[in-house]
C-alpha cells in the first residue's frame, strides 16, 4: 500500500503546476470567477487538450484515459492551491462518476466520450432544500410517466452544465437516477450565489419534465458517490491549505516589524509549524482515501468520512491562521488571502460538515464492530 505518488503522477502535478502558474495567478482567478460561464473556459480547454484532465478517471472504453481517480486528485490539488475554477469536480468527477456507476452502458458510450474531453460539462442535481445530500430521498418527484417535477439545490456547474444527472424520488421507498437536457420543456435553472466565488452553484426546478432512467435504485450508488465526491474535496482542500501556508511564510519573511523579519518571532515560527503539521497530515489522509476511492475498497466509507471531517477542520484553522498572520491587508480584495478563507468555509459545508461526518466515521466504526 503506497499513498505517495509515483514518478508519473509526480510529473503529471509539475506539468499542471506549470500550466496553472502561466495562467492561473490572482487576478485570473477573479476574472474567471467573474465570467459568464464562472471559469476560464480557454485554460479548461488546454487541460482537457493538452493534459486530459477529465478523461483520467474515464475508461478507455467510454473516450478517456483508464487512468484512475488517484490521478484525478492529483489534478484537483493542484487546482485547489492554485484557487482556480473548474468544472474537474462538478463534472468530471461527480457526473462522469454518476453515469460510470449507473451501470447503463448505453449512456456510458453516449455521454462519457464528451465529458472526458470536457467539452460535454454533466452536472449532478442532488441536494435537497435543507442543503443535504440523502441516498434515501429527493425533492425531485417521479411520475409514472417517467416525469420529474420538483427542485434540485446546490446544483454544482448546474447553471453553465449540458446534461442534467437527477435524483429523483420515486415515492415507494427508493430514489433513481435520471438525465435531463438542460433545455428540455420544464427545466428551468437558477443561478446560486456562494461564498465561494470560484465555486457556482445553481437551483435546477421541474415542471413535469421529461426524463431518461439511468439507474431505478440509485441508493448504494449514492452512498458510494457521496464517499467518492467528500474524497475529491479533500484534494481541493489540502491544495488551497499549501497554499495558505506558503503565501504565510513568504508574507512573514518579508513584513519587518523592530528591525527583522516577523516571521524570526519564535511564537510566530511556532504558530506556521501547527500550520505544516496541518497540511502535512491532511495530504496524508487525503490521498489514503483516493487511493481506496480509486480502487473501491472496504474501508472507503471509514478513510472518507475521516479525510472530510479532518481536511475541513484543517482548512478552516490554517486559513484563520493565514488571515491572523498577514494583518489588515489579509482582508481586502486585492489579496489572495481572503479567497482561501473563503474556499475553507464553502469546502468544509460541501457534501457535509464535519461534524456530520465525524457522525458517520463513528456509526461505520460501530458497525463494522458489531
Amino acid at each position: 500500500m503506497r499513498f505517495a505518488l509515483s514518478e508519473e503522477q509526480s510529473e503529471l502535478s509539475a506539468v499542471v503546476g506549470r500550466v496553472l502558474r502561466r495562467r492561473g495567478d490572482g487576478e485570473a482567478v477573479r476574472r474567471a470567477a467573474g465570467s459568464p460561464a464562472g471559469y476560464d473556459e480557454g485554460l479548461w480547454g488546454i487541460l482537457c487538450e493538452q493534459i486530459g484532465v477529465a478523461a483520467l478517471a474515464v475508461p478507455e472504453e467510454f473516450g478517456g484515459a483508464g487512468f484512475s481517480l488517484v490521478e484525478t486528485h492529483v489534478v484537483l490539488e493542484r487546482l485547489g492551491y492554485a484557487l482556480t475554477p473548474s468544472p474537474l469536480l462538478g463534472s468530471g468527477v461527480l457526473g462522469a462518476q454518476a453515469i460510470l456507476r449507473s451501470g447503463d452502458d448505453a449512456a456510458c458510450a453516449r455521454l462519457l466520450p464528451g465529458v472526458a474531453a470536457g467539452t460535454t460539462l454533466a452536472a449532478l442535481a442532488w441536494a435537497t432544500a435543507d442543503g443535504r445530500w440523502h441516498r434515501d430521498r429527493s425533492d425531485v418527484r417521479v411520475s409514472g410517466e417517467g416525469r420529474l417535477t420538483g427542485s434540485a439545490h446546490l446544483v454544482l456547474d448546474g447553471a453553465a452544465a449540458d446534461v442534467l444527472l437527477v435524483v429523483g424520488d420515486t415515492g415507494e421507498g427508493a430514489v433513481g437516477l435520471y438525465e435531463v437536457a438542460p433545455e428540455a420543456d420544464g427545466v428551468h435553472r437558477v443561478p446560486t450565489p456562494g461564498m465561494d466565488l470560484t465555486l457556482r452553484f445553481a437551483r435546477v426546478d421541474f415542471d413535469s419534465a421529461p426524463a431518461r432512467l439511468l439507474a431505478a435504485d440509485a441508493a448504494a450508488l449514492l452512498a458510494g458517490l457521496r464517499d467518492v465526491a467528500a474524497v475529491a474535496v479533500t484534494a481541493l482542500q489540502v491544495g488551497a491549505a499549501q497554499r495558505g501556508l506558503d503565501m504565510t511564510v513568504a508574507h512573514t519573511g518579508q513584513r519587518v516589524q523592530f528591525g527583522r523579519p516577523i516571521g524570526s518571532f519564535q511564537a510566530l515560527k511556532h504558530r506556521m509549524a501547527d500550520m505544516l503539521v496541518l497540511v502535512e497530515t491532511s495530504r496524508t489522509i487525503s490521498r489514503a482515501a483516493a487511493w481506496s476511492a480509486a480502487r473501491g475498497t472496504p474501508d472507503l466509507p471509514e478513510r472518507a468520512a475521516t479525510a472530510k471531517a479532518w481536511c475541513s477542520d484543517a482548512l478552516n484553522e490554517v486559513a484563520a491562521e493565514t488571515i491572523q498572520l498577514h494583518g489588515g491587508i489579509a482582508i481586502t480584495w486585492e489579496h489572495d488571502a481572503h479567497l482561501v478563507f473563503k474556499r475553507a468555509h464553502a469546502t468544509s459545508q460541501l457534501f457535509g460538515q464535519p461534524h456530520e461526518w465525524r457522525r458517520r466515521l463513528f456509526e461505520h466504526l460501530r458497525l463494522a464492530t458489531g
